[in-house]
This record gives C-alpha cells, structure tokens and sequence, in this order.
C-alpha cells in the first residue's frame, strides 16, 4: 500500500512540477521546485527502507519462536535506523526523480530557446565532481573499476554489470543464491529483477577517468 501511495504521489507531482517548468526561467523559484523535489526523494527513500525494514525482520521472525513477536517492533526500527543511516546525499542527487527533473529543465530551456539548459548541464557537472570523490567505483566483485554499474533495488548496492550477471546465472545453474559481496550486506538473494543500469553513476565514472587521464 505504501508502494502504490508513493507511485501516485510521484505521477502526480510529476505532472505538476512539468507544468510549473513550462512557465518558469532560471529562477529562485525554480530552485526552490528542486530542494523540494530532493525533499520529496528524502521521503521516497524512507518508505522504501521502511518497507525494506518491515520485510526484512517478518522473514526472520517467522523462523523463531512466537515470543519473538514481541520484538519485531524494536527489530523494525532498529533495521530501518540502519538502512536510513547508508543514504547519502549523494544517493538522493542521484535519485530517479531528480535525475527527471533536471532533464525537464533542460528540454523546456532548449524549447524556449534560452541559456538555461547548459546552465543546468553545468551545475550536473559540478554535483557529479562533487560527488565522484565520494563515490566507490570499485566493483566488489571484479575489484575494478565499473564499466556498466548496476544498482541493486532492494540493498542499494552497485555491481559491474557483466561480473554480477554472470556470477547470479552460475550460482543459478548450481540451484544456489547469490548472495551481495557487499562487506555486512544481509541481502542474501540477489535476483536478475533487483538490478537496474545507473546512466548516472555511469556517466560520473567516466567523468572520473577523464579527470584522472585514464582511456
């Protein structure tokens, strides 16, 4: 249920934030249409480490005895404190939302014929080096550097794309689970379904190796 409400407030918003753009220039305004769009992925992100959360300890509990239900509260809320506590602002500069709306301000800006688009390609520039340096490129499973990130839907973590396909089809054929290689990730069934190619983390990835004048 929270899923579904969180989906509707997303469209609707999305519409609202595509009409407000059409009217708007590079303004305070339009800054301030970001910080609550960022907001708003702040808010995405704990019902999703809520739910996260709730789902997590449920599995557990349903293999302990029944007094454990008397805990799962605390379990919940622990698991949750812990989850919220890996979301960086990074991880919200990169949210799917935002990424959106950035792209719908530079398509109204070119449309109107005005500066604004690469006025915002630049500021994506400069939160991508902002971030870059804060950012682990490293595959944990191949331990170089990324050349296609995927990004882990249910533990947030990022994999090469070719290593991790092929390591979750072997241990597939081998009737095994293939469980995150992320050091103190619990996500021990990583599925094909879980995983979606960041063309954000990608493009900050390549941005790092021109700096650094790698090929």
């Amino acid at each position: 249920m929270a899923a579904e409400n969180s989906a509707f407030f997303w469209t609707y918003f999305s519409k609202c934030t595509l009409y407000l753009i059409s009217g708007m220039d590079n303004s305070p305004a339009l800054k301030k249409l970001e910080g609550m769009i960022l907001e708003c992925s702040r808010l995405d992100r704990e019902i999703n480490c809520f739910v996260e959360s709730v789902d997590e300890m449920t599995a557990q509990v349903r293999h302990e005895p029944p007094e454990a239900m008397v805990h799962l509260r605390n379990s919940v809320k622990e698991r949750f404190t812990e989850l919220m506590a890996e979301v960086t602002d990074a991880d919200l500069q990169r949210h799917s939302k935002v990424v959106a709306f950035r792209d719908s301000v530079r398509k109204y800006a070119m449309q109107a014929g005005q500066t604004a688009a690469e006025n915002e390609e630049e500021e994506l520039d400069e939160d991508i080096a902002v971030t870059q340096s804060q950012t682990n490129f490293i595959c944990p499973l191949t331990q170089v550097e990324m050349v296609n990130p995927v990004k882990n839907k249910k533990c947030h973590h990022y994999y090469d794309q070719e290593a991790v396909l092929e390591m979750i089809k072997a241990r597939h054929k081998n009737k095994k689970k293939f469980r995150c290689p992320k050091v103190g990730c619990g996500n021990t069934d990583v599925q094909l379904s879980d995983l979606e190619l960041d063309l954000v983390m990608k493009r900050m990835i390549q941005n790092h190796k021109r700096q650094s004048g790698k090929t």
